[in-house]
């Protein structure tokens, strides 16, 4: 009649118990619901894009489909194989898999075969052996094994297992990270193209301007100042030049270094920078979608539940430790009598270690416990806060450039009309060269804004599809691998 519950006595003292808390999700620290306000009143312009999500989540849309530009996905595919920091988040998580298997092999008994000579002197009232030194040979098998009556090993084992989890939470994040940044540096390149062109072609207007008042100088019809002016905006346009060329120059730089290798010189050509028709209207969904779409928030959490469980494990080193040893093989004073007849040994030693006194370590380690969940607890609600503050800060970019953008093209246009009436005046007499000096200085510095904000555009929607969790994929529609594969 006892049977029942006896063994079920036997079933939980082999199981044993658990002493890490309960575990509760921490209130994300963000609002409910986006920031609201002129800077997000404006709808995303997706007919100067020419493309729609369609409703699609990011985390849904594969990076092939939200670049277009074949250039680029090429480019994606080359760092993806060949950036060396994502090859060293990829062994991380190797690393942190054979952690936790270290961890968790601590749960089985430990087997080993052992062999062993010993050479001995006891005082002579001690001697029992027929020589004094003697030796003593041992071959077997020794086992020796920890039962967790409290969860002590297997709350180390959770812990390894939650910072392997972050750990493929982070490399996810890197990759989703290393598909934005080169995006972006791929865009930064191309702007510096655009630049470029606008610089040279300054500077060919300058210098055709500069020709023409040398000429009007030489035949007295303007005054040396005029002919100074013009030939400092061919100098300020030679230094733009300069300036413009380092900075292509180093912006390709970054870009090899992002993809791990030189550029291939058999890219298949790209889009213009005008024409780098990205996503413009992907969905945000609510704060809240951001847990379970932004890798880094997952992997802040994995470490907070790493911390609890440590807890568990920082609780039972205030309890006994059950360990038992065993040993079985053969013994002999003689090697030649090792695997004779009767040279059999064995011995079993059940051992319980009762802490009484460790000068504060267990309480010191358990207060530790309790404070570094709490330092986890605080980067968890930290990673959620600066992804909140990510996402609106692209949705205010998103809605506030593309009205930017058409009001630096309208400040082009009439910059350009300036710098043409204020040609005619010169030419004519009406004025002096000054205001043909302002207007191409006016011209120039509309055209670099007009292509930065351009720039600004399209990096922040490749920012906002990184911070809303898209990039994982490289096809929309097929299922998201694993975090670590």
């Amino acid at each position: 009649m006892y049977k029942l519950p006896v063994m079920a006595v036997a079933a939980a003292l082999v199981a044993g118990c658990s002493l890490i808390p309960e575990y509760e999700q921490p209130a994300a620290p963000v609002s409910s619901a986006w920031p609201q306000g002129d800077a997000y009143a404006a709808p995303p312009d997706v007919n100067a894009v020419g493309r729609s999500a369609n409703g699609v989540a990011a985390t849904a849309i594969g990076w092939r489909e939200f670049f277009v530009d074949p250039r680029l996905q090429r480019l994606v595919d080359i760092a993806l194989q060949n950036n060396r920091d994502l090859r060293v988040s990829v062994l991380n998580i190797e690393a942190a898999r054979a952690q936790y298997q270290i961890t968790r092999a601590e749960l089985f008994p430990a087997i080993d075969a052992a062999a062993s000579r010993a050479r001995t002197r006891v005082p002579d009232a001690m001697q029992s052996f027929p020589q004094n030194p003697y030796n003593l040979y041992n071959v077997g098998l020794q086992a020796s094994w920890e039962i967790d009556f409290w969860g002590r090993i297997r709350s180390l084992k959770e812990q390894a297992l939650a910072q392997y989890l972050a750990t493929a939470y982070g490399r996810q994040a890197a990759e989703i990270a290393l598909v934005s940044q080169v995006a972006n540096q791929y865009l930064t390149l191309l702007s510096t193209d655009d630049l470029l062109r606008v610089t040279e072609e300054t500077l060919k207007a300058a210098r055709e301007s500069y020709a023409i008042t040398k000429a009007q100088f030489e035949t007295g019809v303007v005054t040396e100042l005029d002919l100074r002016q013009a030939e400092s905006v061919v100098e300020m346009a030679e230094a733009n030049r300069q300036a413009q060329q380092r900075a292509r120059a180093q912006a390709e730089n970054a870009l090899v270094l992002l993809i791990g290798a030189p550029l291939p010189a058999d890219l298949p050509t790209g889009l213009p920078f005008d024409g780098q028709k990205v996503l413009a209207d992907i969905p945000e969904g609510l704060p809240s979608d951001l847990l379970t779409r932004r890798p880094d928030i997952m992997a802040a959490e994995q470490m907070l539940l790493a911390a609890n469980a440590n807890i568990g494990a920082a609780r039972a080193a205030f309890l006994p430790r059950i360990a038992l040893t065993g040993s079985y093989g053969s013994q002999s004073l003689a090697f030649h009598d090792l695997f004779k007849s009767g040279s059999l040994a064995w011995g079993f030693t059940p051992q319980i270690l009762l802490p009484i006194f460790e000068g504060g370590a267990n309480v010191a380690n358990l207060e530790l416990a309790h404070v570094m969940k709490r330092v986890e607890i605080a980067n968890y609600e930290r990673t959620i806060q600066s992804a909140f503050r990510e996402v609106a800060d692209g949705l205010a970019a998103r809605g506030t450039y593309d009205q930017q953008i058409k009001a630096l093209e309208r400040n082009a246009v009439a910059n350009q009309r300036a710098l043409s009436i204020s040609e005619l005046r010169y030419q004519n007499g009406v004025d002096s060269y000054l205001p043909v000096l302002t207007a191409q200085t006016n011209l120039y510095a509309a055209l670099q804004a007009l292509i930065n904000a351009r720039l600004a555009r399209l990096t922040n929607l490749v920012d906002l599809y990184r911070a809303l969790g898209g990039g994982w994929i490289e096809h929309t529609g097929e299922t998201p691998r694993p975090a670590d594969s």
